[in-house]
């Protein structure tokens, strides 16, 4: 049964209405404020194909949590677009559940080796055994920070928040915490 208040807003699984409009305005402001604080060196970077592993859940309710094991392509310098690459990937998590979605990122340098990178993207969710998101289509949002080594492979770790940001019957969402290894495709195909 879904879970509208008055006026049909949706709410999150403890039954509060959704902040969607402030967390959209304040992520927005988190991502120019980025922008403008740390210029992207992006054009260097080649394709990487990222491998990661880790934690997927509500940490505080403990509802339907596992681990977590994803993957995912960013292109290279030849798709980007005023320095945001795209994305393809997906995740499996140990409780049967399943997302695949498109996405984009932007490279931050802060200094040679610390690389931030924020991320949005947009998929399809399959419940599996883990927490019922309130419908198939979800967006996906994080941030990945990690060192660049010499030849551009990354370490690092990555916080991502997966909703469908009250467009379901219910949005309760849920976080990632993963950490991942990214190698660059050139030095894997001659």
């Amino acid at each position: 049964m879904p879970a509208m208040a008055a006026g049909n807003r949706c709410l999150d699984l403890y039954g509060r209405p959704r902040g969607g409009r402030l967390i959209r305005a304040i992520g927005a402001w988190f991502v120019l404020a980025l922008v403008s604080i740390a210029p992207a060196r992006a054009n260097d970077s080649p394709a990487m194909m990222f491998l990661g592993g880790g934690f997927i859940g509500d940490i505080l309710a403990d509802r339907n949590s596992g681990g977590v094991f994803s993957f995912h392509f960013r292109s290279g310098p030849e798709l980007e677009f005023f320095h945001i690459r795209p994305s393809i990937g997906g995740l499996i998590a140990t409780n049967r559940s399943a997302y695949g979605w498109l996405g984009l990122n932007l490279d931050l340098y802060f200094g040679s080796r610390i690389v931030a990178t924020p991320s949005t993207s947009i998929g399809a969710y399959n419940t599996g055994d883990g927490q019922d998101l309130g419908g198939i289509l979800q967006f996906r949002n994080g941030l990945d920070i990690a060192w660049r080594f010499d030849d551009w492979a990354r370490l690092g770790v990555g916080l991502h928040y997966m909703s469908n940001y009250g467009i379901g019957d219910r949005d309760p969402g849920i976080a990632s915490v993963m950490l991942f290894y990214a190698h660059p495709l050139g030095s894997l195909i001659p």
